[in-house]
């Protein structure tokens, strides 16, 4: 049977940049390469894409964040540009290599050589902005390749807090009581804000950045005094704000979500942090965090939040994969659901991975699931009429 060619994009141009370096170790290492031929393509900070010499070689999450440093400080660039071409064809991509003129063995345009290349499938594991919010899975779209993962309106709305909260409320899901902030308003009128946050909602807050992961730029104010610096901070990585209530003391609980029009639930698993929250510092550089999977949880728990994990998939439409938060009041027993991850973090040893591992699927297993899910789901696409005409084919017809 012939291998599958899959680009595995990694990288971009977020704060999250060495998240998914780690997460696309994990996925260059546990590929089958008797079914599929994985190529590397990374893209920069600066957002270039190139071709890698090599795949990210598996570590640690830490160990990973600390060499991609020292690569950044270093300047380390491939030569190797490459072009996703925006439109159906054979050639997915468009590879250009610097080179001196007249350099012989390609079709070349003044100094550089270009060669293009076909992909089969793309597996995207790019965190953050410009990554999972949409804007790739945009551009795959335009490429007209199977892609796993959400497609734009999931992913859009899985990165956005603040709309996702919407969207859950909506279908009746539990979450906790917020408000959005423009950074605008808040720079404009920081006394003002502050005020109407404090009277609106319950001390301690969570402020966070509405469109970022990891828990970047996310900060717990447990009293008015505290909520400028958490403020400020948030706002250095985002326009819009989510400022919300604190469930406390809680529980943090979480469920992967696996297929596309009938997805099916993981068992839970539960985060015991060693810091004040799951901070970016908690789930990739401090080892001091305790999972425990299946978490502790009565049957009707369990079932409830497996039970929603699902319906908060179904209703941002999500696609291949996702994993859903929840926050359980430890005196109360509460549930709220936090949000939805469409781009989770995807080392073995990341929840998401965890998760499944427990329920009987393997991290290998795993992949192969998903890359069939971007492959049924982009054949459901290609049924979809884009004509009304009745033969789409004849160039003549447009001027009917």
């Amino acid at each position: 049977m012939k291998r599958l060619r899959v680009g595995v994009v990694y990288g971009g141009r977020s704060s999250e940049h060495e998240v998914s370096l780690a997460s696309a170790a994990a996925v260059f290492a546990n590929l089958d390469r008797d079914r599929y031929e994985p190529v590397a393509l990374r893209i920069e900070r600066n957002g270039r894409w190139t071709l890698a010499e090599r795949p990210p070689a598996i570590e640690s999450a830490a160990q990973t964040i600390q060499h991609a440093r020292l690569d950044q400080a270093r300047g380390n660039r491939s030569v190797r540009e490459v072009h996703m071409v925006a439109h159906p064809g054979d050639e997915t991509l468009l590879t250009i290599e610097r080179a001196e003129p007249g350099h012989a063995g390609a079709d070349h345009t003044g100094d550089a050589i270009v060669n293009g290349l076909g992909l089969d499938v793309m597996f995207p594991i790019v965190h953050g902005p410009y990554g999972e919010d949409g804007t790739l899975q945009g551009l795959l779209e335009l490429a007209n390749i199977p892609y796993v993962g959400s497609g734009v309106l999931a992913a859009a709305v899985g990165m956005d807090k603040a709309i996702m909260k919407e969207l859950f409320a909506a279908r009746g899901l539990p979450i906790v009581k917020h408000q959005v902030v423009l950074r605008r308003t808040w720079r404009a009128d920081r006394s003002g804000t502050a005020t109407r946050l404090a009277e609106r909602l319950r001390f301690p807050l969570f402020v966070k950045p509405a469109n970022l992961g990891s828990s970047v730029g996310i900060s717990r104010a447990t009293a008015p005094d505290a909520l400028p610096t958490a403020l400020d901070l948030a706002s250095q990585f985002d326009r819009k704000i989510v400022v919300e209530e604190a469930v406390a003391p809680c529980r943090e609980i979480e469920c992967a979500v696996l297929g596309n029009d009938d997805p099916e639930a993981s068992v839970p698993g539960e985060i015991s942090t060693s810091r004040e929250f799951y901070d970016y510092e908690a789930k990739y550089l401090d080892d001091r965090s305790v999972v425990t999977i299946p978490a502790r949880l009565d049957p009707d728990q369990t079932e409830a939040i497996r039970r929603m994990a699902v319906d908060a998939f179904q209703a941002i439409d999500g696609a291949g994969m996702a994993r859903v938060d929840f926050l359980l009041g430890q005196d109360s027993d509460r549930l709220f659901l936090n949000e939805i991850n469409t781009h989770p973090g995807f080392t073995t040893i990341s929840m998401f991975a965890k998760m499944w591992s427990a329920s009987g699927v393997a991290y290998g297993e795993m992949l192969d699931r998903l890359i069939a899910l971007a492959v049924e789901r982009h054949a459901d696409k290609q049924e979809t009429r884009t004509s009304v005409l009745e033969d789409p084919t004849d160039d003549a017809s447009c001027d009917r």
